[in-house]
């Protein structure tokens, strides 16, 4: 038996296992256990914080289906959460180790904790991994669409202008298709009423989610390198489970993902 530690961001739930002080790594087994709704925990992934020198913990992201992501923004926001209101002080900024290297954390604090987290996501590229080609792979057809592959330290395909309804039809295929060898999360995205953008997401792994923090950067690049959304401006970004905040530098070298996380339960299982 061991302490988990159950988060949300914008409803995109994860439970959160500090290993710090062991070590050792969740395997694909306890993942797909703890992740279980019926059967288990529930949650949309794992996060396991190891021991990294120089920084306040390594984030290691387990998917519900026991695969490894690397990169996860709604979850990073979520250990830096925990990592901030277990370090008997209160940090505004946090570095924490990540698949797609060290990102610096910049906290808001409430009257409850950590309120808001905004992360500095690192660049946004459209060549390899991305592709067994090496890409750039933008605005070209795939599947009958027209679609945007960007890497946010973990690999997307952004379709602009196909509904978001669309995502439980299309998503499965398009996760598994060949082009993209470690699979892909997919976008897809249309104009927000109130401006910026309307996403959902079929995330690697996992399925529908109610929000991805990756996932929304993804597809403000997309939606920039066409004009459709401003480089250097904070861009709003409506997901099933709420809203983010997204800004990307004008040479993609730097993209900001901004918004809230929240604690829902601890026990030991």
């Amino acid at each position: 038996m061991e302490t988990f530690f159950k988060y949300q961001g914008l409803g995109n739930d994860f439970v959160v296992i500090d290993r710090r002080e062991s070590g050792v790594d969740v395997d694909a087994a306890l993942s797909r256990r703890l992740c279980d709704r019926h059967f288990g925990i529930g949650a949309d992934g794992v996060l396991a914080i190891l021991p990294e020198a120089g920084t306040a913990g390594r984030m290691v992201v387990h998917n519900a289906d026991g695969s490894v992501a690397e990169m996860c923004g709604n979850g990073l926001r979520c250990v830096v959460k925990h990592l901030a209101e277990t370090s008997g002080q209160k940090p505004q900024l946090l570095h924490v180790a990540t698949g797609a290297g060290v990102l610096g954390c910049e906290i808001e604090w409430g009257e409850g904790g950590v309120d808001r987290v905004t992360v500095a996501m690192g660049p946004a590229r459209l060549e390899a991994p991305i592709l067994p080609h090496g890409g750039p792979f933008v605005r070209q057809p795939i599947e009958g669409h027209l679609g945007t592959a960007v890497s946010m330290g973990n690999p997307h395909l952004v379709l602009l202008d196909v509904p978001p309804p669309e995502a439980g039809r299309l998503g499965p295929g398009l996760e598994h298709h060949p082009w993209f060898p470690q699979r892909t999360n997919v976008e897809f995205v249309q104009p927000r009423a109130a401006g910026g953008l309307e996403v959902t997401v079929w995330e690697r792994g996992v399925g529908l989610t109610l929000a991805c923090g990756t996932g929304a950067c993804a597809a403000v690049v997309a939606s920039a390198l066409e004009g459709r959304s401003p480089f250097e401006a904070w861009v709003p970004v409506q997901l099933p489970g709420g809203l983010l905040e997204i800004k990307v530098a004008a040479d993609r070298s730097q993209v900001w993902l901004k918004g809230p996380v929240r604690f829902v339960f601890e026990g030991r299982a």
